[in-house]
């Protein structure tokens, strides 16, 4: 999701409109944001998992979610997210004859120097544990009956999975998701916290992303802003 490069003074005009409280919070949430993972959901048709899963992406400070929509549109659920899809950015990916989902979601991804991995116990797939985040990462995950496609499977750089000792062989997906991200924030963030993190031009974005969305007319404070400051 791209946005303007905001003006330092606007951000410190639109600031004015925030109480103390709130921008405390949202500096110490930028502080420890990341967009070094990202996760991708693949036609997951029962809402209150995707938001469960976007829910757990905030907690741990994953900026962004992909989500590929085949056969089923997700839709938010406010009750599960409590709040979260206000704070991350959702990136959508529809398919169609001319444009396959998987394949602008996978090619976008690539382009932003991500490998992409699906998750399954099936086939070639090594432990969560026992991948290396060197480079950023996005983990793919599929809906709760079929999981991943083949498709995502055959397009993924790698498959990885959390072992288990039970007599099921999955977990609900939003705690998949946690396991996962769990794991792989504590190896990056003990060897190189340094390119983890957003970078300052990154935290401004999201500053004024986060300042939009709760300033109220914000259009109108903006309007008045540029009309002040010519």
């Amino acid at each position: 999701m791209g946005i303007e490069k905001p003006d330092k003074a606007l951000l410190a005009y639109l600031s004015d409109y925030i109480t103390d409280h709130k921008k405390a919070k949202m500096e110490e949430v930028l502080a420890l944001r990341s967009r070094y993972f990202t996760v991708v959901l693949e036609d997951i048709y029962k809402p209150h998992n995707a938001s469960a899963v976007i829910r757990t992406c905030d907690c741990f400070g994953i900026q962004d979610i992909h989500i590929i929509e085949k056969a089923t549109s997700y839709h938010i659920n406010p009750y599960v997210t409590r709040g979260a899809a206000q704070w991350v950015d959702l990136h959508r990916y529809e398919d169609s004859a001319e444009n396959p989902a998987v394949d602008a979601c996978f090619d976008g991804l690539r382009e932003k120097g991500y490998k992409i991995y699906a998750t399954s116990p099936h086939g070639k797939s090594i432990p969560i544990s026992e991948l290396n985040p060197s480079e950023k990462i996005a983990l793919v995950f599929g809906n709760e009956h079929a999981g991943v496609s083949d498709e995502v499977i055959e397009k993924s750089d790698g498959v990885v999975h959390i072992p288990m000792t039970g007599f099921t062989e999955s977990f609900n997906i939003s705690v998949s998701a946690s396991i996962c991200l769990y794991d792989l924030k504590q190896k990056i963030t003990k060897t190189h916290p340094d390119i983890y993190y957003l970078s300052e031009e990154e935290k401004d974005l999201l500053r004024f992303q986060w300042y939009k969305g709760v300033v109220k007319n914000v259009d109108i404070h903006i309007k008045q802003f540029y009309a002040d400051n010519p």
